[in-house]
């Protein structure tokens, strides 16, 4: 099981579609791991997010998973993770963070989406990697009320991987993305980190 873990996470392209013919219907708990972690510990934003959502989907065109069953476990991990975030945040934040283990400029980064959109930074966080996985733990540390996270994370987890995990079944039976999956895979990261970079230059800029 480590070891289809490591490789999703190291190549999610070329290994899913192998993965689920050695481990069947395994593979919804390998994937529902994977999407809690990165949602749910701050020390895990390195692991696949927008990527192994879309390589599911792809899977789900091929017939190899079902998209419905995948839809409900993915979207049950991702609220699950940002839920754990959020009470780790709430419980330990205030140490860690003076402590100084957490990287410094992520915690502002995060701290920038706050002041700048408010609850809707949970919805919106969901789609940047890294400040996805620092959102939650921010949320908490800050004593955002319960159940107004609550919210904002069930309706963000919902969005982000059903937007994925759907584009992904809809546009992986294209020759074209089927036949340069790892160029599209690139170009999504590309895409989903160019927001914090925009966000960091301008915050810079201001200050």
């Amino acid at each position: 099981m480590l070891g289809a873990l490591i490789d999703i996470v190291l190549h999610p392209d070329h290994h899913l579609f192998d993965l689920v013919r050695d481990y069947g219907i395994w593979v919804h708990a390998i994937l529902f791991v994977i999407i809690f972690s990165e949602t749910g510990f701050v020390v895990t934003p390195f692991l696949p997010g927008d990527s192994l959502l879309f390589v599911a989907g792809t899977l789900c065109a091929a017939g190899q998973l079902d998209i419905a069953l995948l839809l409900i476990v993915l979207i049950v991990a991702a609220v699950l993770g940002n839920q754990v975030n959020f009470f780790i945040g709430r419980i330990v934040g205030p140490a860690v963070a003076k402590r100084g283990w957490l990287r410094p400029e992520y915690l502002q980064r995060t701290e920038g989406f706050f002041v700048k959109h408010g609850g809707k930074t949970i919805v919106l966080s969901r789609f940047v990697p890294i400040v996805r996985t620092y959102a939650p733990f921010v949320a908490g540390l800050g004593n955002m009320r319960s159940t107004t996270f609550a919210f904002f994370n069930t309706i963000g987890g919902a969005l982000w991987v059903g937007s994925l995990v759907c584009a992904g079944y809809f546009l992986g039976n294209m020759p074209i993305v089927r036949n340069n999956l790892t160029l599209v895979l690139l170009g999504i990261v590309v895409v989903s980190v160019l927001p914090a970079i925009v966000e960091t230059i301008r915050t810079r800029r201001e200050t």
